[in-house]
């Protein structure tokens, strides 16, 4: 607790050089109002220090004449709002205060951290003006020390990768790109958190999805300082970095794009993969329904929710457009009409430009999916290799996604309305390491299942099923398609 005093007080010399205290209008101890007075004292001589004299008067304060009080020099008790404070007059005369706080019936003192400021005098009425020179804080002693060994310039390399899930140089790029953003400026009572630190907090919780009193523990943090550390630089990748790093391709590199699609598949015009996954949530306390899994629920017998991100990829795996944040209940139909993706096809912008979407999907005009129905003949199941191709490359962008940022493996404690925020950010971060060339380390690959439900319309579009059944043909007639299944 910090203790100011707006008070200026008198200096040595006006004390010395006038008669100051014989001015003053105290009453007499012969006075009849002597018994009514109160909060006023009487200086008798000048054994006392003056300035606690006068400090007395002002905050008027009762000073009786007890034998204990006479016997401490140069200290003064005041009740400070029923808090004891313990005031001492130092030799250049500035007022400084030590807080006893008693907890509980241990009466244990706790810690202060001291920081000193100037001083500075007055003028005009004579007084100079000693303004409170010590402020005391109350800080929990918290050990940062795992973080200053990954900070520093020697720490291995790899260490750093199995810790943060990307390399030192990625981590420095992150960092300075951000900067101007996280950037927090000191203040007269603590030192502001550096802005690697910052990111750190943010990255190695997205990456490791440990809950925050490890966040807490590892950083030397609050655990609501880590909290709100994880939002803000969610919230600055997602405003800074997203629309940097996720954009849907132009016409030059959307015909690169088409070019790797051909040779990974055969197939003409392609522009992306598309595949929607399921993040676990907590049971929200809102429209709860909305968020059950029933899919996850039955496969897993156990009771689940979840919000939903779809996303197109290129042949590299690096988002194209991602659609963060609607209900687990939802089908991957239902969300595809929520997107922007939708909108941009509706409005004929796509230009002949294929997207390749698993049976979850419907097949419309620009959206290629694989046969569904019983017995596919010989053209029709050498379609669906080739589709099954394009498809594992989203399939595998969305693994490396999840394992990468754990975190999306994990019922999160973010709250839903923050937690579209969160997906963002973990989807750009994706792009930045795929782009920069991450590999994922062979231990946190694992097999992704996204429970996949044939929508009630599965054809769209008529001229759409003579597109697929030309696209089928040409393929096993121009030995495009495998032979695995003769």
């Amino acid at each position: 607790m910090e203790i100011t005093s707006s008070f200026s007080f008198p200096s040595q010399e006006d004390f010395n050089s006038l008669n100051f205290f014989q001015e003053l209008d105290f009453l007499s101890p012969s006075s009849d109002h002597h018994q009514s007075m109160s909060k006023k004292i009487k200086i008798n001589d000048f054994d006392h220090n003056p300035v606690e004299e006068i400090l007395n008067k002002f905050l008027g304060v009762e000073n009786e004449t007890h034998p204990e009080s006479k016997s401490v020099e140069n200290h003064t008790l005041f009740d400070f709002k029923n808090q004891k404070v313990d005031f001492e007059m130092k030799d250049h005369g500035v007022l400084s205060g030590t807080k006893r706080v008693r907890e509980n019936a241990n009466e244990k003192e706790e810690d202060v951290v001291e920081v000193i400021s100037g001083s500075g005098s007055g003028s005009g009425s004579g007084f100079s003006q000693q303004p409170l020179q010590q402020r005391r804080l109350w800080v929990k002693n918290r050990s940062n020390e795992w973080w200053e060994q990954c900070n520093r310039p020697d720490f291995p390399e790899e260490e750093f990768k199995k810790a943060f899930h990307m390399s030192k140089a990625t981590f420095d790029f992150i960092c300075s790109e951000l900067e101007s953003v996280v950037t927090k400026k000191d203040t007269m009572l603590r030192m502001a958190i550096p802005v690697r630190q910052r990111v750190a907090v943010c990255i190695w919780r997205l990456a490791t999805g440990e809950p925050l009193r490890e966040v807490s523990r590892r950083f030397g943090l609050g655990i609501s300082t880590c909290h709100k550390l994880v939002l803000e630089v969610c919230t600055a990748i997602r405003g800074v970095l997203m629309a940097k790093f996720i954009q849907w391709p132009d016409d030059i590199k959307m015909e690169e794009i088409k070019q790797e699609f051909e040779i990974l598949s055969g197939i003409q015009n392609v522009g992306g993969s598309m595949y929607t996954t399921h993040v676990p949530i907590i049971a929200p306390k809102e429209s709860v329904a909305s968020y059950f899994n029933k899919r996850h629920t039955e496969r897993n017998q156990k009771t689940s929710y979840s919000v939903t991100v779809q996303g197109v990829v290129d042949p590299k795996g690096i988002f194209t457009d991602v659609c963060i944040g609607w209900p687990g209940s939802m089908t991957d139909d239902q969300v595809l009409e929520k997107s922007i993706l939708y909108e941009r096809a509706n409005r004929g912008n796509l230009n002949g430009t294929y997207i390749v979407g698993s049976s979850g999907f419907p097949l419309t005009d620009w959206i290629l999916v694989p046969f569904t129905h019983q017995n596919v003949t010989w053209t029709q199941h050498a379609f669906n290799e080739k589709v099954n191709d394009v498809q594992k490359v989203a399939k595998e962008a969305f693994m490396r996604l999840k394992a990468r940022w754990s975190c999306l493996k994990k019922r999160t404690e973010v709250k839903l309305q923050d937690l579209p925020v969160v997906l963002g950010a973990c989807c750009t971060l994706h792009n930045i390491c795929e782009m920069r060339g991450e590999e994922l380390r062979q231990e946190l690959r694992f097999d992704l299942v996204d429970d996949q439900m044939v929508p009630e319309i599965v054809v769209r579009s008529m001229n759409a099923m003579k597109v697929r059944d030309q696209i089928a043909h040409k393929l096993l007639h121009h030995n495009h398609s495998g032979t695995s299944f003769l």
